[in-house]
C-alpha cells in the first residue's frame, strides 16, 4: 500500500505522497506574489514560503536554515545536502500525511499554502550557472555513428573510456510550454554555390533527462565517484533541441530510490577515478509523443528508459571535477539522448527515421523531422506498488523561424 495523504490523489497521478517533487510556482492572479519554492502533491502545490513562515521545518538543520524556502529560486536548499533534504522531505510527509493536524485541521493556513495546480506557473527551479550535456547513451552512440560513418566501426574506442561531454549554454535553458523558433544556419553548398543559409531543414527532438547539483566541490579538488551521489539533488525531464527545455518538477533521489536497477556492465573495466563500488542506474520509463498543429490527440513516437544509460549519474559527476572543476549548486549535467536497444525505442528523430530515410507515422500524417507547429511532450514515470513516481511533463511547440 502507498502512502495516504489527506489531499485527494488520484492512483495514476505523477505526485503522491511517495513523489513530492520540488519546483519553483508563481501564483496566476494576485499582486505582490514573488516565486517560491513549493512541492507537489496530488493535483496542488504547497507553499514551502508559508511553511516555513509558520516554523513547521523546525528540525535540527532546517531551523536554523529555513530561509532557504523563502528564495526566489531552489539554489540555498539544494546546496544543504542530503541531511537537509531527508529532514524536509520527512517533515512534509509528516504535514501532508492523513493523520497529522497541523495543516490538515487548520482551515486558514491551507487555503494560503496550498494551491491547485492551473493557478499556478512554473518556473525554472534553480538558477542555472553552467550546463553540461553528456553523451552517455551506447545505443545512440551506435546509431549515429553508423548513420553518419557507416556499420564498421560506429562507436570510437574511447568513448567505451569515458564519460564524453561538451559545455552548454545555460542562457538558453527554458521552462516546459515555451515555444522555440525553428533555427536558421548554413547548410552544405551544391557545386560552386555558396552555403544555403536558412531556416532549419532537420529540426530534431532529443529525449534526455537532467541531473541538478546539489552541494558543490571546491576548486582544485574533484570529487570521488562512489562519494558524488551526495551532490546530485534529483532528476528532471530535459529535451535537448534548438533551446534546452526542462521539465519544472524535480523528483529528488531519495523519492527514486525505490527504484534502483543494476548499471550496464561497462567492458572495458573503467579506469580507476570511474571504478564504482557499486554502480546503479533508475528505471525511469521515458515517453516522446508528437503532437501536429490542429490535432487535439499526440501520437507516442518512441518508449525508452533512463536504465539504458551506459554511463551513470556518479561517473558523470566523478569525470567532470576529476581535474578539479568547481560544480555548485543548481548547475545541469544533461544526460544526452537516452535510446534503448529496439527500434520502437531510439531517442530522437533522427535514428527513429534513419536520417529521414524511413519516415514515422504521426496523426494520420508522415514525419522525417519536426514541422511548425509540432508539439514535442515528453513524459516519465516509475512504477511502485500502488503509486506512481512521475515527472510530469516537458513540452515544448516549434513555431516559424524569426526572420
Amino acid at each position: 500500500m502507498g502512502l495516504k495523504s489527506f489531499i485527494e490523489v488520484d492512483l495514476n497521478s505523477h505526485f503522491p505522497l511517495e513523489n513530492l517533487p520540488y519546483g519553483v510556482c508563481k501564483p496566476l492572479h494576485g499582486e505582490g506574489f514573488s516565486p517560491r519554492p513549493c512541492v507537489a502533491i496530488g493535483n496542488h502545490v504547497l507553499d514551502l514560503s508559508v511553511i516555513a513562515s509558520s516554523g513547521l521545518f523546525n528540525g535540527p538543520l532546517l531551523s536554523k536554515s529555513s530561509d532557504c524556502f523563502l528564495q526566489t529560486n531552489l539554489n540555498k536548499f539544494v546546496g544543504l545536502g542530503r541531511p537537509a533534504w531527508k529532514e524536509a522531505r520527512s517533515t512534509l510527509q509528516k504535514l501532508l500525511s492523513a493523520d497529522e493536524p497541523t495543516l490538515r485541521d487548520n482551515a486558514s493556513l491551507r487555503e494560503k499554502s496550498l494551491l491547485p495546480m492551473d493557478k499556478v506557473e512554473m518556473l525554472l527551479p534553480t538558477a542555472i550557472g553552467d550546463y553540461t550535456d553528456f553523451f552517455s547513451s551506447m545505443h545512440h552512440a551506435k546509431n549515429c555513428g553508423t548513420i553518419f560513418r557507416g556499420s564498421e566501426n560506429p562507436i570510437p574506442a574511447n568513448w567505451f573510456h569515458l564519460p564524453i561531454a561538451y559545455h552548454g549554454r545555460a542562457s538558453s535553458i527554458v521552462i516546459s510550454g515555451t515555444d522555440i523558433a525553428r533555427p536558421k544556419g548554413q547548410a552544405r553548398p551544391v557545386g560552386n554555390s555558396p552555403p544555403y543559409f536558412g531556416p532549419s531543414e532537420k529540426l530534431d527532438f532529443e529525449l534526455e533527462m537532467a541531473a541538478v547539483v546539489g552541494p558543490g566541490n571546491d576548486l582544485g579538488k574533484p570529487v570521488d565517484v562512489n562519494e558524488a551521489s551526495d551532490h546530485i539533488f534529483g532528476l528532471v525531464l530535459m529535451n535537448d533541441w534548438s533551446a534546452t527545455t526542462l521539465s519544472p518538477w524535480i523528483v529528488t533521489l531519495e523519492a527514486l530510490e525505490p527504484f534502483v536497477c543494476d548499471a550496464h556492465k561497462q567492458e572495458p573495466h573503467p579506469l580507476p577515478y570511474l571504478a564504482e563500488k557499486t554502480s546503479k542506474n533508475y528505471d525511469i520509463s521515458l515517453e516522446v509523443h508528437i503532437k501536429p498543429v490542429g490535432h487535439e490527440q499526440s501520437s507516442i513516437v518512441t518508449r525508452s528508459n533512463f536504465k539504458h544509460l551506459y554511463w551513470t549519474l556518479t561517473q558523470q559527476v566523478a569525470h567532470h571535477t576529476i581535474n578539479g572543476c568547481n560544480l555548485r549548486p543548481g548547475d545541469i549535467f544533461g544526460s544526452g539522448t537516452i535510446s534503448g536497444p529496439e527500434p520502437e525505442s531510439y531517442g530522437c528523430l533522427l535514428e527513429l527515421t534513419w536520417n529521414g530515410t524511413k519516415p514515422l507515422s504521426v496523426n494520420n500524417s508522415t514525419r522525417k523531422f519536426l514541422e511548425d507547429g509540432d508539439e514535442v511532450i515528453i513524459t516519465g514515470s516509475c512504477k511502485g506498488n500502488n503509486y506512481n513516481v512521475g515527472f510530469g511533463t516537458c513540452t515544448g511547440r516549434i513555431v516559424p523561424s524569426r526572420t
